[in-house]
């Protein structure tokens, strides 16, 4: 039996400027990676268009996720530009226990908050190649008005100082690069000594 089953999943946290195209990137992963799965976020937002209640996002009014905040029922949850954000609790620590690889898909606030209280975690900030870049596909989208476009923009340098708080950086210029280095750190998470040689080291005298 490869060693690796016998451990838990691993939670990969992607975070970045809205607009890096972090959407775009796990949904690349999600097809072609074994074994990870999305955790679905909470969210009191509207939907946007072609967004899909339980696949894009569990859709809910204020009081309700308040309810869930004051239950504990969320890894975490942080408020972004006058909507709640949060990620249930329960369905993530279930799919790690069974063995399987989950992938956050969170606003900064969120993913430092992960990181307080699941600093296992593996945390990868998304950055778009240049801020003309991100003017042009935050334009791109047609959802928000020239000044969310420049608060974004704004919010976006602010972010940026938090780089170091993460484990990992990709740049999304290309995307298909951009998706084989994300696998290549799923993999090699995976290959850590720490995380396999005991188990190695045992499977290997058993065959000796």
């Amino acid at each position: 039996m490869d060693p690796r089953e016998k451990h838990p999943g691993k939670l990969f946290v992607l975070s970045g400027p809205s607009g890096a195209g972090k959407g775009t990137i796990c949904k690349k992963l999600l097809e072609e990676t074994e074994k990870l799965e999305l955790s679905v976020s909470m969210t009191t937002r509207s939907p946007r268009h072609g967004e899909v209640e339980g696949i894009s996002y569990f859709f809910t009014e204020k009081e309700e996720f308040e309810e869930h905040i004051r239950c504990g029922n969320l890894l975490e949850h942080a408020q972004v530009y006058g909507n709640y954000y949060g990620t249930p609790k329960a369905p993530v620590l279930k799919k790690l226990a069974a063995g399987i690889d989950v992938i956050l898909e969170i606003d900064m606030q969120g993913a430092l908050k992960v990181k307080e209280s699941y600093p296992d975690g593996v945390f990868i900030f998304i950055l778009p190649p240049s801020m003309s870049e991100l003017r042009k596909r935050l334009t791109g989208r047609g959802t928000e008005t020239a000044e969310a476009i420049e608060l974004r923009l704004g919010e976006t340098l602010k972010e940026l100082s938090y780089i170091e708080k993460y484990d990992y950086c990709v740049v999304n210029g290309v995307l298909e690069e951009a998706v084989a280095r994300v696998k290549a750190i799923v993999v090699a998470e995976h290959s850590k000594v720490a995380f396999t040689a005991e188990e190695l080291i045992a499977s290997y005298k058993e065959e000796a």
